[in-house]
């Protein structure tokens, strides 16, 4: 079961500024299932209390600090970093991280930043916590809440929470070639649904695996990372879904491949969801057994009682 990281308020703690809280009926009824959850919230973690004054990023001469939001002299950068370090250890074994958004703490995006005087100088800020988190696990699947409302970034999400959970328990906690090509072709039909392109670019780090091990593992997670973070794309999935159907030609009739044949087409126009010609490939493979098809987490590459495949 993946363990994942979530700031408290999304759990329905009144840990916000303002005594409040910011529950997720998607992380908390539905994900909370299938992985453990590690509450925190770094403001009151760090001595704050609730309710609270607000806080913001600052710009100044030292860099970006978070600060009171009318007092800059109020300054909790060096708190939120002495906080991070000593948590070091109850962060590394993540397998993902769920951050509120909006927060000058948790924010992964589009937070204000201020100038010294306190006057807004832009928008694209990124939270201090979660500019901690990215320097110290640059490959963690990290997603804010509100953002798992969308379909898309939900998938998205939680594929790359279970792919990174596989990869640190088959390949990371295991470094060899073996285990890093044992793991690639059980994932290859998954990532070549999202990324045609870095499949290949996979392909060929794992080819040369041998020469530097640990780099090749190194970008091979990055890689992979950076592949499943896009939204699933239809054409990308169809063009996996008839590469699939072809391992079946020698033993469908034309009934079967016909219909076969439709289920993907109506996919790739949008009239059914991908669990249409999917449901219909796994019979064919109860019926007809491929031990390489088999072991692919393109078909399930997360719980299928989540339900989330569109």
């Amino acid at each position: 079961m993946p363990k994942i990281g979530i700031s408290a308020c999304v759990m329905g703690s009144k840990v916000r500024y303002d005594g409040g809280h910011k529950r997720s009926s998607f992380v908390m009824d539905k994900l909370g299932s299938y992985v453990s959850f590690v509450p925190l919230c770094p403001e009151v973690g760090m001595g704050m209390s609730v309710p609270r004054p607000t806080i913001h990023l600052r710009e100044t001469a030292h860099g970006i600090r978070l600060t009171d939001s009318k007092d800059g002299s109020i300054d909790h950068t060096d708190k939120m970093q002495r906080f991070f370090s000593q948590h070091l250890e109850q962060l590394a074994p993540l397998d993902g991280y769920i951050l509120a958004a909006k927060s000058p703490s948790c924010g992964m995006e589009r937070i204000k930043v201020y100038s010294e005087e306190g006057e807004l100088q832009r928008k694209d800020g990124q939270g201090l916590f979660v500019q901690l988190l990215k320097q110290h696990f640059p490959h963690l699947p990290m997603e804010e809440d509100g953002r798992l409302n969308d379909a898309g970034l939900r998938e998205s999400f939680v594929t790359r929470i279970f792919a990174y959970q596989a990869f640190r328990e088959q390949v990371a906690s295991n470094p060899s070639v073996s285990s890093l090509v044992a793991f690639h072709s059980r994932y290859k039909l998954l990532i070549m649904s999202y990324s045609p392109v870095v499949y290949r670019q996979l392909g060929r780090l794992v080819a040369n695996a041998k020469v530097h091990l640990e780099s090749a593992i190194e970008q091979y997670l990055g890689l992979m990372m950076q592949a499943l973070s896009k939204v699933p794309n239809r054409k990308k999935q169809t063009n996996v879904l008839m590469h699939i159907q072809g391992y079946f030609k020698s033993h469908l009739n034309k009934a079967d491949k016909h219909e076969l044949c439709e289920q993907i087409e109506a996919f790739r126009l949008g009239h059914l969801p991908l669990m249409a010609p999917l449901t219909l490939l796994k019979h064919y493979l109860r019926r007809y057994p491929n031990d390489y098809l088999q072991q692919q987490a393109f078909f399930d590459p997360y719980p299928s009682t989540l339900g989330l495949r569109g």
